[in-house]
């Protein structure tokens, strides 16, 4: 098993953070790490997600999402080929940190044979897909509270 685990803290509330989070088809004009995100948010269904870090050719999968917790935390489970191989399941928390605060959390724990090959690839390019794509949540929800 490896988690990969990032957090930053948001000026905004809850549902602004969930909001944008969650409007899949505006992530092409804001998110760097999943420029491309289909399907239906509700326990059961599968998605299509393109993931894509700076600096790396991108690759589609087709997760099930396992949690939907409105302004709280969304979950998927995705393979790589067939389950066992190389499963991860991704985790967004948001927790309130204070006056029209939160902090989120974006974080994936990674299982299978292949994790052990595939570990530096997901230290280096996985690591900063998700800080990548903190970063610009992060812009984008503290900069609709002035608009």
């Amino acid at each position: 098993m490896k988690e990969l685990r990032t957090e930053i803290e948001i000026h905004a509330p809850a549902e602004r953070v969930w909001r944008h989070l969650t409007d899949f088809a505006a992530f092409p004009e804001w998110n760097p790490f999943i420029p491309r995100i289909r399907g239906e948010l509700r326990v059961g269904s599968r998605l299509e997600v393109l993931l894509q870090a700076s600096g790396t050719r991108g690759m589609t999968f087709r997760p099930t999402v396992k949690r939907v917790e409105p302004n709280r935390e969304l979950r998927w489970l995705g393979h790589l080929g067939l389950p066992g191989l190389f499963d991860g399941e991704h985790i967004f928390e948001i927790t309130p940190a204070g006056n029209n605060r939160v902090r989120l959390v974006q974080r994936e724990e990674f299982h299978g044979l292949l994790v052990p090959l595939l570990r530096r690839s997901l230290d280096r390019d996985t690591r900063r897909g998700f800080e990548e794509m903190n970063r610009a949540l992060r812009a984008r929800a503290e900069e609709s509270s002035s608009t």
